[in-house]
């Protein structure tokens, strides 16, 4: 197969990183300083919400009813406990307006009311010992909290007869933003050692082990400092954080094996390090670029989204994943000039190991291991078997999806024991009409009370409709509220977004609250969705294409990378949305999956196991290059990276579990899900499923019609130079290729 070679641009970028490797080095530690300065504080400028679309009707009727009628949206909420007694008792009723008179009399606080002024039932515990102060606190998001801080020590706690919790949105939003920093935090405190020892585990050099982490530690620091710049222009989530730690350390410790491991063979075959890097970058680099491509575009795809909760991982997700790329490509490639064979110095496992063995671990100048081999043979030899077992099983981890019910993001989120999911879930049970559940109608424009009267009792009169209240005028504006009959954001208080929303009216009207905003939510994934998938599926099908060569192998990476994610998605409902392993895990299911997640697990899960993907295609096509023997390459590709795969899987699946560890269900369930992504595309689909639909495909894997191989051989890329392998190598490979089937047939008997 003819390949375009382009020595003199590889030339030019090793010279280009390697000629003044301490130089490079000293301008990475001071932009490295610089980003620690630049991002210094940027968790304090990240928000707690986005999962709304901006543009919807709901988002519109929420600000308009904000603006006109700040008493209709509290975000504030004080529960009042007042024990044994009565909340009716005057001791009680005295106290609580003091609080109240306390509350209104703050900066930055509006609409103060409370059951003791409106004697409204809807404010008032079933049981009548708890009763509710409602009040609005104003500002963006960084303003609320920093009042919600100043005034709850005064409010909180014990006020003569009575016990005051504080919930609320604001509380629930605030305190949901402490708990990710705190988490995140001992994320990273459980992901770094242990993800050094996998490092020396897999290197066995101490020195190696370090580079990886230096240049995750570099990405997440350059990301943190990018994003904290965004915060100028837009909003970004403070969810986004995870993400960034998790990729950092993951795809960091990716590139770095993958170029490492490559440096550590062409120095083990005598090679000079200046002749070791620029090898290393003529194949392992390039893969490692095509890889952070890939990965890029499935996170970029989050972009045509409106939520600011989806938008904040897209551009954190790049930023990580370009830094670590250009970090691994620039800093790593300098770092090992001036090692050279000091990369294997502080060999920690050179006491287990007997002689005649390399600092990897394996027999010096060769590669893989007798494990890989056998897998390669076994799954080559009955490839029917193992194509259609891990799909149907695969397929069959998947079904719990089929049942998945989307919901919004709330107090449930947060752990049992946080005061304002108790304040929430107090309401829940045991306050009538689920106060702050109903559906709101903004109405704008002149018109009379027999108008608003004639509209009421037009609503009033559709089926899922529990009650109407109000309205409530304020020049040319009024808002009715709507309480469902059911659930707040169940099936039926959907279609009475939908009812209310179709209903004749002398004025304009909007509908928001709850069901409303998740409606809209749900409209804007779908209505989106098609774009997102389309510009991934082509751009990665380009990607492949231009590595490759092949239409039929890119095809396969997008089918099997869909495939190898239905584990996660269908552990994410039958773990999170049906509640098992709730206890053991430490969460509360809130009964559904909140809109987003699915999307932004989906982008980044495919992104990474197309990071694999790219892996372990590289080094098929390096092999296919050179012997233009099918199965070879196939065998040799699964022998030579298996391990390096599963290696990488395994560690980055170490810091998605660290993060999985977060008291809040979302982040748990990001991280733990991905987790088993990574995992199953590793030991499972890149193992099994791709070599064995690659061998049942045979040489038409490397089909293209002659316009498209035109292309290729004008503009592809390949892994490095075709050095056709003569004809005795390829007998004697034959030979270790039947020897290895025997000893597959030997293991199995």
């Amino acid at each position: 197969m003819t390949e375009v070679k382009i020595p003199s641009r590889g030339g030019r970028w090793t010279r280009l990183v390697t000629s003044r490797p301490r130089l490079s080095l000293l301008a990475a530690l001071v932009l490295t300083v610089l980003a620690v300065l630049a991002g210094s504080g940027v968790a304090d400028r990240l928000g707690s919400g986005g999962w709304e679309d901006p543009d919807a009707q709901s988002t519109y009727a929420t600000k308009a009813l904000e603006r006109e009628f700040p008493d209709s949206q509290p975000n504030l909420l004080l529960l009042v406990d007042s024990g044994a007694a009565s909340v009716d008792a005057p001791a009680v009723a005295a106290e609580a307006n003091r609080l109240a008179a306390r509350l209104a009399d703050e900066k930055g606080v509006v609409g103060v009311g409370s059951y003791w002024q409106s004697r409204s039932p809807a404010l008032r515990a079933e049981d009548g010992h708890e009763a509710l102060i409602a009040a609005r606190i104003t500002g963006d998001e960084k303003a609320m909290g920093e009042t919600l801080d100043r005034i709850a020590p005064t409010l909180r706690g014990t006020h003569g007869p009575v016990e005051v919790r504080i919930g609320g949105i604001v509380a629930v939003r605030h305190e949901m933003q402490t708990i990710i920093q705190e988490d995140l935090t001992r994320a990273e405190m459980i992901a770094l050692p242990i993800t050094l020892v996998l490092l020396v585990m897999v290197f066995g050099s101490a020195i190696a082990a370090l580079l990886p982490l230096g240049i995750g530690i570099v990405a997440i620091l350059g990301t943190n400092a990018v994003l904290r710049g965004l915060t100028e222009f837009t909003d970004v989530s403070v969810f986004a954080m995870n993400l960034t730690t998790a990729l950092g350390l993951g795809l960091a410790v990716d590139y770095a094996l993958f170029i490492v491991r490559r440096f550590r063979e062409e120095l083990a075959t005598g090679a000079e390090p200046p002749a070791a890097i620029a090898a290393t970058l003529r194949t392992a680099g390039r893969t490692v670029l095509f890889s952070a491509l890939t990965v890029a575009v499935s996170l970029a795809a989050m972009l045509v989204f409106p939520q600011y909760f989806l938008r904040s991982f897209a551009y954190a997700g790049m930023a990580v994943v370009l830094l670590a790329a250009a970090a691994a490509l620039i800093l790593l490639p300098a770092a090992l000039v001036l090692l050279g064979d000091r990369v294997n110095s502080l060999d920690l496992r050179k006491a287990f190991r007997r002689g005649g063995r390399s600092a990897d671990g394996r027999p010096s100048g060769q590669e893989g291991g007798k494990g890989w081999t056998r897998t390669a043979s076994l799954v080559m030899r009955r490839a029917p078997f193992f194509a259609l077992g891990t799909t149907a099983v695969l397929v069959l981890l998947g079904l719990p999806f089929l049942g998945v019910r989307f919901g919004t993001a709330d107090d449930r989120q947060l752990p049992s024991s946080a005061e304002s999911h108790v304040v929430q879930q107090h309401i829940r049970d045991g306050f009538p009409g689920s106060p702050g559940g109903g559906l709101e109608v903004l109405a704008e424009g002149r018109a009379t009370q027999a108008q608003y009267t004639a509209y009421k009792e037009r609503i009033a009169a559709l089926p899922e409709v529990a009650r109407v209240d109000g309205p409530l005028v304020n020049g040319d504006s009024a808002y009715f509220t709507v309480q469902p009959k059911g659930e707040s954001v169940d099936d039926a208080a959907q279609r009475l977004v939908g009812d209310l929303r179709a209903a004749q009216a002398p004025f304009d009207t909007k509908v928001t609250g709850t069901a409303a905003v998740l409606v809209d939510s749900k409209h804007a994934i779908g209505s989106q969705l098609p774009w997102a998938a389309a510009f991934i599926a082509i751009v990665t099908l380009l990607l492949v294409f231009l590595l490759t060569g092949s239409v039929v192998i890119p095809l396969q990476a997008v089918l099997l990378n869909a495939l190898s994610l239905t584990a996660m998605f269908g552990a994410v409902v039958w773990v999170f949305q049906d509640g098992h392993l709730s206890g053991l895990l430490g969460f509360t299911s809130p009964g559904s999956i909140e809109t987003t997640l699915p999307v932004l697990m989906f982008c980044v899960a495919f992104g990474l196991s197309m990071d694999y993907g790219v892996f372990l295609l590289s080094r098929i096509k390096e092999e296919y290059d050179r012997t233009g023997d099918h199965e070879r390459a196939v065998r040799l590709g699964l022998q030579r990276t298996g391990g390096l795969i599963t290696a990488a899987a395994v560690i980055l699946a170490v810091v998605m579990v660290a993060i999985g560890t977060s008291r809040v269900t979302n982040t748990k369930m990001l991280g733990l899900g991905i987790a088993l992504a990574v995992l199953m595309d590793a030991m499972v689909v890149r193992s099994l499923l791709v070599p064995a639909v690659m061998r049942l495909t045979g040489e038409a894997t490397w089909w293209a019609p002659a316009p498209l191989r035109r292309f290729h051989q004008r503009f592809g890329l390949s892994e490095g130079e075709s050095t056709p392998v003569p004809r005795e190598e390829r007998d004697r490979d034959r030979e270790d290729r039947d020897q290895g089937d025997r000893d597959t047939v030997g293991a199995s008997s």
